[in-house]
């Protein structure tokens, strides 16, 4: 059953600086490492927002191939940040600011192992914040509350999350599920994550 109250920001604004490569547009499976991580939301949320800054016109080029293939039952929006270079917290208020609905995810674009039935999980918990834990370890995506994105906005964008979320009460929600702890930033990433999975079966 479709979730209509929630949305999710995907962070695709980086310099891919480790990566040797534009990390986002590396094939994992027979799509892209972001429409992987753009896929989890499906069914789930009711909109996708995803943040570009550094090669803005590849993301969005992506983001326009994704939604032209209308697999997806979501609004998929792509959101320029022009002060990318500023930092990701730039670009978690860049997103916040498009928002319509008072819950919803952020992830990184490229945490695109996370199982689908993790993010369902948490779309049930409630909390104003609420986070994926395997193994005692927090990973993404995390869920928050319009009261977070208040506050998120109300900072410098010299700031970053985790000194916004230090002022609310983190609910862990333990999974089993490794892949939500598996991100892309190096080629030794990449290659881990494609081991990671062809190796496992995708849900």
């Amino acid at each position: 059953m479709e979730v209509t109250n929630l949305e999710a920001i995907i962070l695709a604004a980086g310099y891919s600086s480790r990566a040797n490569a534009f990390k986002m547009t590396l094939p994992l499976g027979q799509i892209t490492v972001l429409e992987q991580t753009i896929s989890k939301f499906e069914g789930i949320c009711n909109r996708v927002i995803v943040v570009g800054g550094y090669q803005a016109d590849i993301i969005q080029e992506e983001v326009t191939k994704i939604r032209k293939k209308n697999v997806y039952s979501f609004q998929i929006e792509f959101v320029y940040n022009e002060n990318f270079n500023q930092g990701m917290f730039s670009s978690i208020q860049k997103g916040c600011s498009k928002l319509n609905e008072s819950t919803f995810f952020i992830t990184p674009g490229d945490c695109p192992l996370v199982k689908k039935s993790t993010v369902q999980l948490l779309a049930k918990e409630q909390g104003k914040v609420v986070i994926p834990s395997f193994n005692y370890k927090g990973g993404h995506p995390i869920k928050l509350s319009n009261e977070v994105k208040q506050k998120i906005l109300e900072k410098s964008p010299e700031s970053n999350l985790r000194v916004v979320l230090n002022n609310f009460e983190k609910k862990y929600f333990n999974v089993d599920d490794p892949g939500f702890l598996l991100d892309v930033d190096t080629p030794e990433d990449y290659q881990k994550a494609v081991d990671y999975y062809n190796n496992c079966i995708s849900d």
